[in-house]
């Protein structure tokens, strides 16, 4: 292992967990505020890459095609809460569940039918190609470092909402107890409608930026969405901070364990046995860790107020 290699590779953590920040703070939202479980939740991160690959390719313009496809993926996601969701908010868990599911392999063959079952790409926007030097020799891609400065920027923004705003003080006060926020007048369909309104927005949003990077391609939301359930579950449910917390520590844990798991246990034990241990050990950290904190702190590290 070299200081070049673990920097990029810290980076590359850092980068995932602002794309597992981007999923998981609408999943922890919809969830926190709403109390109903949204497992089509990273069919909107695939289809915000989706329809990055539709507009990007239509208008010959990264920036003009990744707002095309976020306003798309809003009012998508806004017409399944229109048709879907809002009739099952009353339901019990059980039913929201079963519901989503078969959402999910509803949209996941709705993709195959319109786009294909073959991966899809992205082509990098022209002004974000290239490589910025870090150090000699050690050269990081440009557009990462885009995204990472998007996600905290989002980051931001989406603290400045929920802490300094009356919406965000809604938002709070309805994850703490939606009951009493409606018995005081606010239209809680409202409330809800915004809260799908950013979850959509935040998973497109990733999807998109994730689609030069990353394949794409039918079902690629699936394991997106139980990495947000672990992020959420191990930052708190309902929490922003703790969703960005948590989503940064994934990413590292995630890719640093897969990165230097094989390197480290060998200095215990012999090549073979280390390269099979550490592919077994590396994929299970991330839920070591979530046990670890579920077992220190079962309300996660940064729970939302009323709920510690």
């Amino acid at each position: 292992m070299t200081t070049g290699l673990l920097i990029v590779q810290i980076l590359n953590g850092l980068q995932f967990g602002i794309l597992l920040f981007l999923v998981a703070a609408g999943l922890t939202l919809v969830f926190g505020v709403m109390d109903f479980i949204n497992l089509a939740h990273g069919v909107q991160y695939m289809l915000g890459a989706y329809l990055a690959v539709t507009f990007v390719a239509l208008t010959g313009s990264f920036v003009l095609g990744l707002v095309l496809a976020l306003a798309a993926a809003l009012v998508f996601g806004l017409a399944l809460e229109f048709l879907v969701f809002r009739h099952l908010y009353e339901r019990d868990h059980l039913d929201q569940v079963l519901a989503t599911f078969g959402l999910i392999l509803l949209l996941n063959q709705g993709v195959k039918m319109i786009w294909g079952a073959a991966p899809l790409s992205v082509p990098l926007p022209a002004f974000l190609t290239g490589n910025v030097a870090l150090m000699d020799g050690i050269l990081y891609p440009t557009y990462r470092f885009a995204l990472i400065g998007s996600g905290l920027a989002v980051g931001a923004l989406l603290w400045f909402i929920v802490e300094k705003t009356r919406t965000g003080m809604l938002l709070r006060a309805g994850a703490s107890n939606a009951p009493m926020v409606s018995a005081l007048g606010v239209d809680i369909r409202k409330l809800f409608m915004i809260v799908f309104a950013f979850g959509t927005m935040l998973a497109g949003f990733a999807g998109a930026m994730a689609a030069p990077i990353l394949s794409v391609e039918p079902g690629m939301g699936d394991t997106v969405l139980i990495l947000a359930f672990v992020v959420i579950v191990i930052g708190g449910i309902g929490s922003i901070r703790g969703a960005f917390v948590a989503a940064l520590i994934v990413g590292l844990v995630d890719t640093l364990g897969r990165s230097f798991m094989n390197d480290l246990l060998r200095l215990f034990m012999s090549a073979p046995s280390a390269r099979a241990t550490g592919a077994a050990l590396s994929s299970m950290l991330i839920y070591l860790l979530m046990a670890v904190v579920l077992f220190v702190r079962p309300e996660g590290l940064l729970p939302a107020r009323g709920r510690t």
